[in-house]
């Protein structure tokens, strides 16, 4: 048995928020500063959390190795179930061709990298993050810009950057209805406060992606495409979320969003770019972006083998030409495999490509409709993990030490499934689609290791009292709290890597914040959730599935260094709109 301590340190919140903190400053700093892998620098992070828990919270060992099991856990089932799964759909496409199909469909719609982006990284990423959440957009996305010519390291960081805006309403808005069961506020009062935060973060999104890509030039070439993709999107996020429906408010801004850029890209197509109109016909395979800044700013390889397929796989070629006969007029010189042009696809061979996606959008949506989610579950077991007994400062037992086990409702189970029907619809064979889950696994060890480690380090954080020491003490900032309330999701998201395991942390403590400040409960508490999901580029879980799907195992710090920036200006953003919220200059936004 444990009971929480907020302030083992000379009963100091300020002094026992400081060693509170060290665990998380050892892991940002390996990863950050010394460029350390992120599995080593997860493990010695976890090394510090526990020394602190034991020697500094008085933790007994045994409950503190228990809580360190419990996130392991946590973090292969739900959160890598969803990501191994996702991985494995998409090598198969890799391995029966079909994703090279797919490659080409998108760039029919525009051939500017800088429209690709949005379209990809943004628009259907913020459709996976609705459907499934949990580290899935980053991965699919990430890979998928990678097939566009994308260099891997690009690719990984379009991806943690556009999968922002959609996250409060990830996985049909599972992190506010969690937000609405932690605080007794009314979900669809939460979802209508958030939906009045993060459509203004919606807005600069594209943008931002535009100037990743292709820097200044590219926000002078393509912003009329980019606002328009963001204002579309923030303001379909805010209709439905506040007048619709919470969980359907990604689903809707997402399909709109894309809608709107690809009829802007009908109407006018973007001024053409050197490094962007027909770049993947004249970087030809492996030549460098122009401007890159080192070697890894590559394109992944095109035309024969796919560089983000498993190590030692090649795509499957495209369909030959006759001897003498040309492409299709369009077709980019990039698109030749081995000198030889490639015949445009046929209809049935686009439909096949987009397949596995539908797929994916059909199960998923299916497996929403109320009496279908509700036998589903019926199989969900709950448990007391064994041997874990932990309170908090008034005695009353955490949840945490509850393990929940939603076999057929947790997104991984559902994309197995969808695999599984897409295996019949591609005709891949068994034997094929198991050699594609073992290279899958190994494409995915060193993430598997770094997200239980990271999740073992956020159990062991929590179970001790250390994050609630943290948010405990900046709660007791008065007035300004509105002011750094976003910082505490932004923090629980950067530990955890979820944003519905930061509400779940934080959101009481908001609420309680917020009465003693006489501050809006429902404007802190939907602060927590808009401020989380901007920790999610930067958390260490999330870096690990970026790099591992793109082949950059071990280059997590790399990727880190290229996010933190934008984390931190949109989270300045976003306190700074908090703030003004709880000010008469902006308090009519609060319902």
């Amino acid at each position: 048995m444990y009971q929480q301590v907020l302030d083992p340190v000379a009963h100091s919140l300020a002094w026992s928020s400081l060693i509170a903190a060290i665990p998380l400053l050892v892991l940002f700093v390996l990863l950050g500063v010394f460029r350390l892998r992120a599995w080593v620098a997860s493990l010695v992070a976890l090394a510090v959390a526990l020394i602190v828990a034991i020697a500094v919270y008085g933790m007994p060992v045994g409950q503190a190795v228990l809580a360190t099991s419990e996130g392991a856990a946590f973090g292969f089932f739900p959160i890598l179930w969803i990501v191994i799964n996702a991985i494995w759909v998409y090598n198969m496409t890799v391995e029966t061709g079909h994703f090279d199909v797919l490659r080409r469909s998108f760039t029919s719609i525009s051939d500017d990298r800088r429209i690709q982006a949005i379209i990809i990284a943004f628009s259907f990423g913020a459709l996976i993050e609705a459907l499934a959440g949990f580290g899935t957009p980053v991965a699919v996305t990430s890979v998928m810009l990678m097939a566009l010519g994308f260099s891997p390291i690009k690719s990984a960081v379009l991806a943690l950057t556009a999968n922002t805006a959609p996250v409060a309403f990830g996985a049909m808005a599972t992190p506010i209805l969690t937000l609405g069961t932690v605080t007794d506020i009314d979900s669809d009062t939460l979802g209508a406060m958030v939906g009045r935060q993060t459509p203004i973060l919606a807005i600069f999104v594209p943008l931002v992606l535009v100037f990743i890509v292709d820097g200044a030039r590219g926000l002078r070439e393509t912003w009329p495409y980019a606002l328009a993709c963001g204002l579309v999107f923030g303001f379909a996020q805010y209709v439905t979320s506040n007048f619709i429906s919470v969980p359907l408010a990604d689903v809707v801004a997402s399909l709109l969003s894309v809608a709107a850029l690809v009829v802007a890209v009908r109407l006018r197509r973007p001024i053409a770019s050197p490094v962007t109109a027909h770049a993947l016909a004249a970087e030809g395979p492996g030549g460098a972006d122009p401007g890159a800044a080192d070697p890894d700013e590559r394109p992944a390889a095109r035309g024969g083998t796919d560089a983000s397929a498993a190590p030692g796989r090649e795509a499957a070629p495209g369909r030959e030409a006759a001897p003498g006969r040309e492409a299709a007029p369009g077709r980019e010189a990039g698109e030749e495999r081995g000198g030889t042009a490639v015949l445009p696809d046929s209809r049935a061979e686009v439909v096949r490509a987009y397949a596995p996606y539908a797929i994916i959008i059909g199960v998923f949506v299916i497996c929403q409709i109320g009496p279908v989610k509700e036998f589903l579950e019926r199989a969900t077991t709950i448990v007391d993990w064994p041997g874990l007994h932990l309170t908090n400062t008034a005695g009353k037992e955490l949840s945490s030490v509850a393990f929940k086990f939603n076999w057929f409702t947790t997104p991984g189970t559902q994309m197995l499934v969808a695999g599984l029907i897409t295996m019949i619809v591609l005709k891949v064979s068994v034997g094929r689609a198991l050699r594609a889950y073992g290279a899958t696994l190994n494409q995915l060890k060193w993430a598997i290791l770094t997200v239980m480690a990271v999740l073992g380090l956020a159990f062991v954080m929590n179970a001790s009292g250390q994050t609630v020491t943290l948010g405990t003490w900046m709660a007791g900032a008065g007035g300004l709290f509105a002011l750094i309330s976003p910082i505490l999701g932004w923090l629980g998201v950067a530990v955890t890597g979820s944003d519905t395991s930061a509400n779940s942390l934080f959101g009481a403590l908001q609420v309680t914040a917020a009465n003693q400040a006489d501050l809006s409960a429902t404007l802190m508490a939907a602060s927590n959730s808009s401020g989380g999901v901007l920790g999610k580029m930067i958390s260490p879980q999330n870096l690990a599935i970026a790099a591992a799907a793109v082949g950059l195992d071990n280059r997590e710090g790399d990727i880190f260094r290229r996010v933190v920036g934008w984390s931190l200006v949109f989270l300045a953003g976003i306190c700074l709109l908090s703030w003004l919220q709880s000010t008469a200059v902006l308090s009519w936004m609060v319902p």
